[in-house]
């Protein structure tokens, strides 16, 4: 088994700061929920995870919030994920998306979110797509459009 950095190097051209907008649609692609994000991903060279992010989230009204996501590379680029709220697993779909599954833990099994991470050419832009599925159906999405910015 190689590294996370030898087998994933998608993820790896993924570490850095990268600030953004999350906004959130229903079913009918009415806005929810938008806010601004700032987002930090790394790989640890040693410690206890082979992945490590911290999202910071800010409203418009003032509120925050911070949430922290490590990960652990299973070998054959494949990582998973588990902390109070969520579990899964993420690898790379091709040489620019990266694929991730998870649920949160309170929600159990019926509740399960898709997300594709798209990396452009140049490595400053991402885009990615949450698609919310409760019961066999999508209920939201949640749109985020980033720039790295470190």
């Amino acid at each position: 088994m190689g590294t996370i950095r030898e087998d994933m190097p998608l993820l790896a051209r993924h570490e850095g700061e990268w600030k953004g907008t999350y906004t959130y649609v229903d079913a009918a692609g009415n806005v929810t929920d938008r806010h601004e994000s700032l987002l930090t991903c790394t790989l640890p060279e040693d410690g206890e995870y082979d992945y490590h992010q911290v999202n910071e989230y800010t409203w418009a009204d003032g509120r925050t919030e911070r949430r922290v996501f490590p990960g652990v590379y299973q070998g054959d680029g494949h990582c998973t994920f588990d902390t109070e709220r969520l579990r899964g697993e993420f690898w790379e779909l091709d040489e620019r998306v990266v694929y991730l599954n998870w649920i949160y833990k309170a929600e159990g099994e019926d509740l399960r979110l898709f997300e594709l991470i798209h990396l452009s050419e140049d490595g400053n832009d991402r885009s990615r797509v949450w698609q919310w599925i409760r019961d066999g159906v999508c209920y939201q999405r949640t749109l985020i459009n980033e720039v790295r910015i470190g």
